[in-house]
């Protein structure tokens, strides 16, 4: 019987006691501050009662805008034990995103971050008729509206003052498996977000089948917790490692992730393929910059590594001597250089997903033994669906099904899902419900695949496969994916729904590009002259004529257009995830493309 999120702090009091547990800083020079087991579980108690003195009720909504904090594990737990539900809000989010999910969901009481936390959740106040309570988790912000506002110190001491003990623990003890934890709202690429409902019993399962898969994972772990809590991946992930007694790391800025690692060396670490994108650019930079001697040793050690680990290891066969022999030298004097400058030298497993990763990129890192397990799921799913296994993983797939997830193919090829982990619904939303399972109740992810064994195939996003005007269909983060592995290259977003051929908005790595200016002696005033100078635009030909080799002709890009700044979130043409948001961007450069087109 696998225990209610609201008892598994207090079950790990027994056996960890002063262990510590939860790491966190504020600045990156300062020391790392520390929770140990039992004081983890006194400060859940302070802020369970707290927020029962502060007239949270059961199944209430209580939001958290925030990034990545100490506390927001706290406020998840203390908010189960008193019944009530955790509805976190991406810390990048606007004021309308803000303001939509808070009347939506109808939030109370909303905890905050920073100062730009607040400062939108005072905006958001005026036009919401439920928001009552701003709670600031950081001391230093500076409250204008005194009378919503409270610092997250303040309510500890109402907590420690309050004698409301009995009540929390009848709470507590009321708890049932299918009570709602959790409403995440998807950050969709079109329309307003959908509240995906995520009772107790999916988080529970989710435990379950991840303790039966990843057998390697213990309490000698160390894991840094660097996506954002506010993403199913990362939160479940967290909950998983208070699960099995992993020590985490809270990673307060997403920009100041490459010296924690450095400063942690963890074992374990979830991330998003963008992140190993820029470490495989940043890695494939300075073999670039090696004499060719040295490129040749680094080639041949590659090659050694991939023998080794994906030829034998992977799929259990037992390296010869010499292999052995060769693999530990090329180990000593390469590899195990890159993992300690990374800071990844003591991973046990890197858990990546939320977006297509590069077989290119999966086949280097596992080839220098770099334990990257991609897999798949959705919020729907409470993450993980596949995962690679420790042996007899295959490249192309994005890993076997998780125990007890049953997988089918659809129409059209969707990939449709059933099992304990799936969620109930969408929050006050039964038409999206309804168009999200089939009449037999399997969910219909919107992604298509194929199955191969027990592995999953993703082939493309069926919502952002489109079809030119010749009828051919394109799925254009196959073309993004490829793109966005060149050194010159930062952003792309494919274009051709309904046209006659394939184009690109592209935003160039603008560093990169300066650099090969200077060394071709090219003369440009700004980043804008930069962008238009025909060297530049033929360099770009060059590279996408490379990237989309052996691809079909009607995927090729015939024509693009450079832009100086990236697309972003704050801009609204990146979803909170980092996905694009194709209509926004085909709006926003309506001209740039049209000019493509013309004769």
């Amino acid at each position: 019987m696998e225990l209610h999120f609201s008892q598994i702090i207090k079950s790990q009091i027994n056996k960890y006691k002063e262990k510590e547990i939860l790491f966190y800083r504020k600045n990156l020079t300062d020391t790392w501050n520390h929770y140990s087991w039992n004081e983890l579980d006194r400060q859940v108690d302070i802020v369970s009662r707290a927020l029962l003195e502060l007239g949270v009720s059961e199944f209430d909504r209580v939001g958290q805008f925030s990034q990545n904090m100490a506390e927001n594990l706290i406020v998840d737990f203390a908010l189960y034990a008193n019944r009530a539900i955790m509805v976190p809000l991406y810390a990048t989010s606007s004021v309308s995103q803000v303001e939509f999910i808070v009347n939506d969901a109808e939030i109370g009481v909303l905890f905050v971050g920073e100062q730009q936390q607040y400062d939108i959740a005072l905006e958001v106040i005026k036009n919401t008729k439920t928001l009552k309570k701003i709670i600031i988790f950081d001391k230093s912000v500076k409250l204008a509206e005194t009378q919503y506002s409270l610092y997250y110190e303040d309510l500890q001491d109402i907590g420690i003052q309050s004698t409301k003990h009995f009540e929390i623990e009848q709470r507590r003890q009321e708890a049932q498996d299918d009570d709602l934890a959790c409403i995440l709202y998807t950050s969709g690429t079109t329309g307003n977000p959908k509240g995906v409902m995520l009772p107790h019993s999916v988080f529970i399962e989710a435990m379950r089948i991840h303790k039966i898969r990843l057998t390697s994972i213990s309490d000698k772990d160390t894991s840094i917790a660097f996506l954002p809590l506010s993403h199913v991946f990362e939160r479940t992930w967290c909950y998983f490692c208070l699960y099995m007694g992993v020590s985490i790391y809270i990673n307060l800025r997403p920009m100041e992730i490459q010296q924690t690692i450095k400063d942690v060396r963890p074992t374990l670490m979830c991330a998003v393929p963008r992140f190993w994108e820029k470490v495989y650019a940043g890695v494939n930079e300075n073999i670039a910059a090696m004499s060719p001697f040295m490129q040749g040793v680094v080639t041949w050690a590659v090659a050694g590594g991939k023998m080794y680990n994906l030829d034998y290891l992977r799929v259990g066969k037992n390296p010869g001597l010499l292999l052995k022999l060769k693999y530990l030298i090329a180990d000593a004097f390469i590899f195990a250089k890159v993992k300690k400058t990374l800071g990844i030298e003591n991973a046990n497993m890197l858990p990546t997903a939320g977006a297509k990763l590069s077989d290119e990129i999966t086949v280097f890192m596992r080839s220098i033994g770099v334990p990257i397990v991609y897999g798949y799921g959705l919020t729907e799913s409470t993450a993980t669906v596949t995962c690679f296994d420790y042996t007899g993983y295959e490249i192309g797939t994005v890993g076997s099904i998780m125990p007890d997830i049953q997988v089918r193919i659809g129409e059209d090829n969707e990939i449709q899902l059933k099992g304990k982990t799936i969620f109930p619904g969408y929050y006050k939303n039964k038409e999206a419900t309804q168009l999200a399972f089939t009449e037999d109740g399997w969910f219909k992810t919107g992604d298509a695949g194929f199955l191969k064994g027990d592995k999953i195939v993703l082939t493309e996003r069926l919502k952002d496969l489109f079809k030119t005007s010749n009828g051919k269909y394109i799925a254009p983060q196959e073309i993004e994916t490829r793109l966005a592995l060149d050194k010159y290259i930062e952003q792309v977003a494919v274009i051709g729904d309904e046209r006659n051929f394939v184009t690109a908005i592209i935003a160039p790595s603008i560093e990169a590009l300066k650099e090969f200016a200077k060394k071709k002696k090219l003369l440009f005033s700004n980043d804008e002259d930069l962008i238009k100078l025909p060297e530049i635009y033929q360099l770009i030909t060059d590279r996408i004529k490379e990237r989309q080799q052996g691809m079909a002709n009607y995927e090729l890009i015939k024509k693009f257009t450079l832009i100086k700044k990236g697309f972003s979130i704050e801009t609204g043409e990146l979803t909170n995830t980092l996905k694009i948001r194709r209509a926004v961007i085909m709006q926003k450069y309506k001209v740039q493309i049209d000019a493509m087109y013309m004769l």
